[in-house]
């Protein structure tokens, strides 16, 4: 299912009228002056087979710091080869609520060419002013628990055995550096670059051969048939206008949807998967959406899309989950023309219609092929369009339960066209990846994909069923 954004913004326009405020859309903002902080370190372990850096972030602004917008580096020499692993053993905090990422550096130097990255999740809570975490009791290891050499490590410290303040870490809030140095040449970037190496994954190039082959079933896709919204009243869900064919190398799934102007003769299409199993994460589509039909005369008010989402288990229940990207080439939802929309759904009403989201929109057109992705880490929503950041957006939508992934293209009314002349419009899908866990760039989703295709894999879901 897909909701309207801008029946949202009615919502929270009627609220600011009431004097109840429209924080619902209001971004968490970079660091502003006066939000600045300070890390403390001491380590735990000279030796061995596992480093030990705990710390403490320090307020040392004016004004109160949500801790998910922090971030932490400690910078170190790999060994050749290993990779990492990080866990953390006590944090008055809580341990749930402490991550950690590793990164490669820019440029290397003789004492740094990796990080490890601490975040936060919104259950941090914020520091006051003059406040300061308490203990994080911080540990990584070589994944394969073979002894490591921290004495050629950047920011570690052998005699720094009570906590003091430590610039050899730096610090960021809200993406903007306030404390520390990095090594010679590296200014921290935004994003961590290594994703973990044995993330669970599903990844499909839509290698099938029709809407009726076994194989769709099997690798847990389901190919809607049955009745309901969204969409235009008396419309059907046509499992026969999903087709997949060659197109070049590659294998493309085109869901068409078509009407001649009533509700009776609208076919309309979906695609998702049967399993409610996927939640952090990297989530990454090439679709090619189109402004004109195929066939017919132009003008309707259509939804092409590529999200995932969740059951509303009641009016405004706070565990729903909904993530879209959401074009209309021909407007509609009051938009006169073509819009593209990211959203992230927090909880809605039906009836009466009330929402909670934050969503960002372009008005341009899209037709073409595009990649879409979206990343969900514990801190925000980040959508990305061919490679460009299109929308972040807060903390308080993050998912609560599992969900699905969707592909569907339906009618929002019979509006934007009344002729009663057929008219057909195609939405295609090139492949799907999601990794769970895992902020990937669009450049590591690109890579992702390309290894697939020279390996000849066509389809992989390691992704466990329950999480």
């Amino acid at each position: 299912m897909s909701h309207s954004p801008l029946r949202t913004r009615a919502v929270v326009a009627a609220a600011a009228a009431a004097g109840l405020g429209c924080a619902v859309l209001t971004a968490l903002p970079a660091a502003a002056a006066g939000e600045q902080v300070k890390v403390q370190y001491r380590q735990s372990s000279t030796g061995g087979d596992q480093a030990e850096p705990w710390f403490k972030v320090v307020n040392t602004g004016s004004s109160s710091v949500p801790l998910n917008q922090v971030r932490i580096r400690y910078y170190f020499k790999a060994d050749a080869g290993a990779s990492y692993t990080f866990a953390c053993s006590w944090a008055v905090k809580g341990c749930a609520n402490i991550t950690g990422t590793f990164g490669t550096l820019a440029q290397t130097t003789a004492t740094a060419d990796r990080y490890l990255e601490i975040g936060f999740t919104a259950g941090a809570g914020s520091l006051a002013p003059g406040a300061d975490t308490g203990d994080m009791q911080l540990r990584f290891h070589r994944s394969d628990w073979q002894p490591l050499n921290q004495s050629d490590d950047y920011s570690f410290a052998a005699s720094q055995t009570a906590y003091g303040d430590w610039a050899k870490v730096t610090a960021s809030v809200g993406g903007t550096t306030v404390w520390g140095t990095a090594p010679a040449g590296n200014d921290p970037d935004p994003d961590p670059t290594d994703p973990p190496v044995d993330g669970a994954t599903l990844f499909d190039d839509f290698n099938y051969t029709a809407h009726t082959d076994p194989a769709i079933g099997a690798h847990g896709w389901y190919v809607r048939s049955n009745s309901g919204g969204p969409g235009v009243p008396g419309a059907t869900w046509a499992p026969q206008n999903v087709t997949f064919a060659k197109e070049g190398t590659n294998s493309i799934m085109n869901l068409e949807t078509s009407t001649a102007g009533t509700g009776e003769s609208t076919e309309q299409t979906e695609v998702l998967t049967q399993a409610m199993k996927f939640k952090n994460g990297t989530y990454a589509a090439r679709v090619k959406f189109s402004d004109a039909p195929k066939s017919g005369p132009d003008g309707d008010h259509l939804v092409q899309t590529f999200f995932t989402i969740n059951d509303l288990k009641a009016p405004m229940a706070d565990d729903y989950a909904e993530y879209d990207f959401e074009y209309l080439p021909n407007g509609g939802w009051g938009e006169p023309a073509n819009i593209l929309y990211t959203t992230s759904w927090e909880t809605y009403r039906p009836d009466p219609w009330e929402a909670v989201n934050q969503h960002s929109e372009v008005r341009a057109s899209y037709a073409g092929w595009h990649d879409l992705v979206v990343t969900i880490d514990n801190s925000s929503i980040t959508y990305y369009v061919d490679g460009q950041e299109f929308g972040r957006h807060d903390a308080r939508y993050l998912p609560e339960r599992p969900m699905s992934i969707n592909f569907n293209q339906w009618l929002i009314d019979l509006a934007g066209q009344s002729s009663t002349a057929p008219r057909a419009y195609d939405q295609k899908v090139d492949y799907v990846l999601h990794v769970k866990d895992q902020v990937l760039t669009p450049a590591q989703v690109a890579d992702r994909i390309a290894a697939y295709r020279a390996a000849g894999t066509t389809f992989e879901d390691t992704v466990p069923g329950g999480q």
